[in-house]
């Protein structure tokens, strides 16, 4: 964007294959103007919008519909619809407490959307989570 370094950190929440770049790699490709600048900015558009769009829907949401929209977020993002994910994690995702988590999961494991387990969440029913959002 424009630094030499950022503020931010990665953090991998799923297993999975990624790319690495050196640093002055990425800056050398920046310089050319190339595609990848583009897809990179457009990356960034698509996250920017997705960063608003879950600021102005937290507020007004309860800890089960934050939670469905983030089952479904990973789901879009992870090929199989289990998810290897603690309580502790899905709850600093959300911005709240290990306990509301708890709670959510519980709700949505008796309504029958999904299988949760010590860590492991299996989607059983996604057109329900979606219409929980």
């Amino acid at each position: 964007m424009g630094g030499d370094t950022t503020p931010s950190r990665a953090v991998v929440q799923s297993a999975g294959c990624g790319f690495r770049l050196s640093a002055e790699l990425l800056k050398e490709e920046f310089a050319r103007f190339g595609p990848t600048i583009h897809l990179l900015l457009q990356y960034t558009q698509a996250l920017i919008s997705q960063m608003a769009q879950t600021a102005v829907c937290n507020r007004p949401h309860s800890i089960d519909q934050q939670l469905c929209r983030w089952l479904l977020l990973s789901l879009d993002r992870l090929a199989p619809a289990d998810l290897n994910m603690t309580q502790e994690l899905i709850a600093n995702m959300l911005g709240v407490r290990r306990e509301g988590v708890t709670e959510a999961a519980g709700k949505l494991h008796r309504a029958g959307l999904i299988h949760y387990q010590r860590g492991h969440i299996k989607v059983v029913d996604r057109p329900g989570l979606e219409g929980r959002v």
